[in-house]
């Protein structure tokens, strides 16, 4: 088996050179790679995408790469729509050319965060922000490609490799004596390894069984909010490391309207993975699990 992945140095590509690795040939790129008899990885040239899956004839392309930014996407619409959006779908025309299986990430910021229940695959859309609707036009361009594909939506993404919303708490909490954090935006931290490694057991089987196609919501299980994971962080991080110096003594719940932002959040990302769970016989560990596990690691 042939893997093509793009987005290798992103927090869920750096996961996904791991565990894809043993699927077979795994051919990683990002945005500056280009290969000696054309093509290349970089969304934003669509020529070079379709040569790149010309040449390989992948069994599989993972799309890991996107823009990300989710502030900074308000004012470059048109590059975010060009790599959120025209991209996967070129891939996904490529893929169907070359009869590969194409998987793309998605994102809990397709749905309005309206109501307190879990989102399901068939829940009505309604983006907030330009980022969001970027990701749910790519999301459909790939289903009317005719492509054989995966779609995860997830949330809340964090990796122990590069920045992430614990490393800022736990840097914050040694500058200051009381933060100050989102209480009412709901969803469950989810870590790029899980994602990477459901990622690889979800390509086996739909490879295997030739179903389990489509879109899945892949997070963590279990609910919180920002304010209580920055509460957890700090907890773990004084039990791992009871003489680390960390001055905060309070966390304190604001609300969203507290910090203003470009982009408008979602209040409620929690996401419903039984269908995820059915499909693939899998078991989604509960989100303190993996942050734990995050801090443990970089601490």
């Amino acid at each position: 088996m042939k893997v093509l992945l793009l987005g290798r140095n992103g927090q869920v590509g750096w996961e996904l050179q791991r565990s894809l690795a043993p699927l077979g040939e795994l051919v990683a790129l990002d945005r500056h790679s280009r290969l000696e008899d054309g093509g290349c990885g970089d969304l934003n040239d669509l020529d070079g995408l379709r040569e790149t899956v010309r040449r390989l004839r992948p069994d599989v392309i993972v799309n890991a790469a996107a823009h990300t930014a989710v502030d900074k996407a308000e004012s470059e619409p048109e590059l975010a729509h060009a790599l959120n959006a025209t991209a996967p779908g070129a891939l996904a025309e490529a893929a169907h050319a070359v009869g590969a299986l194409l998987v793309h990430y998605s994102t809990d910021y397709v749905f309005d965060g309206s109501g307190t229940a879990p989102w399901t695959e068939d829940a009505a859309t309604g983006p907030l922000s330009v980022y969001g609707q970027t990701k749910l036009e790519g999301e459909q361009l790939i289903e009317a490609s005719g492509a054989r594909h995966l779609i995860f939506r997830t949330s809340w993404v964090y990796a122990a490799r590069g920045a992430n919303f614990a490393k800022t708490m736990l840097r914050l909490a040694m500058e200051r004596e009381r933060l100050t954090v989102i209480d009412d935006q709901f969803g469950a931290p989810t870590g790029a390894e899980l994602i990477a490694d459901v990622t690889a057991h979800a390509i086996r089987q739909t490879l295997r069984s030739d179903a389990g196609g489509g879109v899945h919501h892949l997070a963590a299980a279990g609910e919180t909010t920002w304010n209580g994971y920055a509460r957890f962080v700090l907890e773990t991080a004084r039990a791992l490391q009871p003489d680390r110096s960390l001055k905060a003594q309070d966390v304190a719940p604001v609300p969203t309207s507290a910090f203003p932002t470009p982009a408008q959040r979602p209040l409620n990302s929690r996401l419903d993975t039984a269908r995820l769970r059915s499909t693939f016989g899998l078991n989604l560990p509960h989100w303190q699990r993996g942050v734990r596990r995050m801090l443990a690691e970089i601490l």
